[in-house]
């Protein structure tokens, strides 16, 4: 270890919807760069072998659960809010529940952890919220209508509280990644797989890494970068 790195502490991140695809990915991004983790997810995360930090399991859109979190957090210095769900489908065939669950999950779980973080930051006069958003909060997606209003409001809830926190040095920007071939696009028979590759002008799908990456880069961008929604979507939208 060199000498320079004793007795250093760690920065914080943490990621909610940790367990797989983007999440996932982004975790192991940051836990290279030697950040302590702390990893939200509903589903277990099987392998924690390279990701320092701990793994709390629960829903990202229960504040009582968040709380619990924070509560046991003394620092934070990333903020990144993934966790997220689909639903493909009419939505005169949609349930109430069924919204309520992408409303919950997509943009209730953004304010839950960013309500919780901001004050930990505000003691360091420092700190970076990234959202993972999508293309389809600004273009709408037909047969996505809950998904496309969640993550619209993703994208202007990240403009107006990058303006509210600017002043306190806190960043807030968002990524709204394009088809990237993660259990989300699941759903898709190969043809139609094959038709949406087809539309890409970048010829293929983008990889959970990719999305990582940038966000990565957005966690050490300028501090005059607030409030921006970042697209990576290989030239489609």
């Amino acid at each position: 270890m060199d000498s320079k790195e004793i007795g250093r502490i760690p920065p914080v991140c943490l990621i909610t919807g940790a367990s797989r695809g983007i999440g996932r990915a982004v975790a192991e991004r940051f836990g290279k760069e030697g950040y302590e983790l702390i990893l939200i997810s509903h589903r277990e995360i099987k392998d924690l072998s390279g990701l320092p930090g701990r793994h709390c399991a629960g829903d990202a859109g229960d504040f009582n659960f968040m709380k619990s979190v924070f509560d046991e957090i003394d620092t934070l210095d990333v903020l990144i809010n993934n966790a997220g769900v689909a639903y493909y489908g009419l939505l005169q065939d949609m349930e109430p529940e069924d919204w309520d669950r992408v409303i919950r999950t997509n943009l209730t779980a953004l304010f839950n952890s960013c309500k919780l973080a901001i004050p930990k930051m505000l003691k360091k006069h420092a700190g970076k919220i990234i959202n993972v958003s999508s293309v389809w909060g600004s273009a709408g997606a037909s047969m996505e209508c809950a998904y496309s209003a969640s993550k619209g409001g993703v994208d202007t809830f990240t403009k107006a509280l990058a303006k509210e926190l600017a002043p306190s040095n806190i960043q807030v920007n968002a990524v709204a990644p394009g088809v990237i071939d993660t259990d989300m696009n699941a759903h898709l028979s190969p043809e139609e797989r094959e038709m949406l590759i087809s539309s890409i002008p970048a010829g293929r799908m983008g990889t959970p890494e990719e999305a990582a990456e940038l966000i990565y880069t957005l966690s050490r961008a300028a501090n005059y970068l607030t409030g921006q929604i970042v697209s990576l979507d290989g030239g489609w939208i």
